[in-house]
């Protein structure tokens, strides 16, 4: 039964007919009591009323498999199983000991249809009431032994089979939530990687086509160099795009300083960038963090600062938490609006937290600092610059 779970309602029509298969096979332990109305010796009135409750037990047996989970209290469970238990009893007590197996029935709907808190206890009470009839019923006795430890072990063998089936339930939703987190998670980096990407080569693109415009009228070859270095870019960063969207987009630290040069010269920023460092030992995952906040930083300088120079430091420190790779970004500009984090730096705070990094940024006196700071792999001094 594993498209329709025990103490579920079947959702189609599908799962209805399996579950109907799957509950009829059962009813296989009923040619007893059939037994006993064709063959008992019952006068014609006693088999009628028989069959009549025959019937009546095993509809109200399958309306209560198929309306559980349909929302009922468990007090509406309890007086359905007590409409059973009931219909056992009288049936068993009228018509003789074939009839005990009712009980059977009653003992396994008991662990289908209830908590574990509750059938522990109707389990037992049922296989007691069973006992009970059983002693009272001519020969009962002689089918106790037989009709007691299925009850006790089909009701229980039950509850297990609804726990493990709503267990199941919960891990698979467990399971979509996972993949919808790590989709949201794919879009968020996606979205990241475009913005920084797009944000720092279009920012270039634009000063270099400022600049070619001033040259063109009185140094064209000064001008045609500045478009070769647009159509450069362009080309760089379609390609950077697309290793994003394939996610295989990994910033290198040296091409980010190198690249820093270049933009803070173009836009007319006196820059102070360090050589490129020896990064032996230092984790992909944390150079490529600093890479992006590099690459954020220059940006928002270029963009959005107004300032007149620019000093990029990169050194390891030993702090409390451990060795750590430090960048600072500091210029001499007006800070930007002033109306706090916008989504580069909410980003790259999320790239440096999922590095183990952190984040530092805020106005100075005259300009503006960025530090942001990861986990490093080796105690080797790496320099800085100014």
């Amino acid at each position: 039964m594993s498209s329709v779970g025990i103490g579920q309602r079947p959702q189609n029509r599908r799962q209805k007919v399996i579950k109907t298969l799957w509950s009829g096979i059962w009813l296989a332990y009923l040619s007893a009591p059939v037994n006993d109305l064709l063959h008992g010796g019952h006068s014609a009135g006693v088999r009628v009323l028989g069959a009549l409750g025959l019937v009546a037990f095993v509809a109200w047996y399958f309306v209560l498999l198929f309306r559980t989970g349909r929302g009922e209290s468990n007090g509406v469970v309890l007086g359905s199983l007590a409409v059973l238990a009931t219909q056992s009893t009288v049936l068993a007590l009228a018509l003789g000991r074939e009839w005990l197996v009712l009980f059977v029935y009653v003992a396994i709907a008991s662990g289908a249809a209830l908590p574990l808190r509750l059938a522990r206890w109707c389990i037992p009470a049922v296989s007691a009431l069973l006992t009970a009839v059983a002693l009272v019923v001519p020969d009962g006795k002689e089918f106790l032994a037989g009709l007691l430890l299925p009850a006790l072990l089909g009701g229980f063998s039950m509850t297990g089979v609804r726990e493990l089936i709503r267990t199941t339930i919960a891990l698979r939703e467990a399971r979509a939530t996972v993949a919808q987190l790590a989709a949201n998670e794919e879009r968020l980096r996606l979205a990241r990687d475009l913005h920084d990407l797009l944000g720092h080569s279009l920012s270039l693109i634009t000063l270099k086509s400022e600049l070619a415009g001033r040259m063109l009228p009185d140094h064209p070859d000064k001008a045609a160099q500045q478009v070769a270095d647009i159509e450069q870019v362009s080309r760089q960063a379609l390609v950077d795009v697309r290793e994003a969207v394939t996610g295989y987009r990994r910033p290198r630290l040296a091409d980010e300083l190198a690249g820093t040069q270049v933009a803070l010269t173009a836009a007319g920023v006196t820059a102070g960038v360090p050589v490129a460092p020896d990064l032996t030992g230092i984790p992909e995952e944390s150079e490529s963090a600093l890479a992006w906040a590099l690459r954020e930083a220059v940006t928002n300088v270029v963009r959005h600062s107004g300032a007149r120079r620019c000093t990029v430091e990169l050194l390891r420190r030993q702090t409390l938490d451990g060795l750590v790779l430090e960048l600072s970004v500091e210029d001499d500009g007006s800070g930007g609006s002033g109306d706090g984090p916008g989504n580069g730096l909410t980003g790259l705070t999320e790239r440096l937290e999922k590095a183990g990094g952190t984040l530092e940024a805020g106005s100075l006196k005259h300009g503006f600092r960025l530090v942001a700071r990861v986990p490093a792999g080796s105690s080797a001094d790496i320099g800085s610059g100014a």
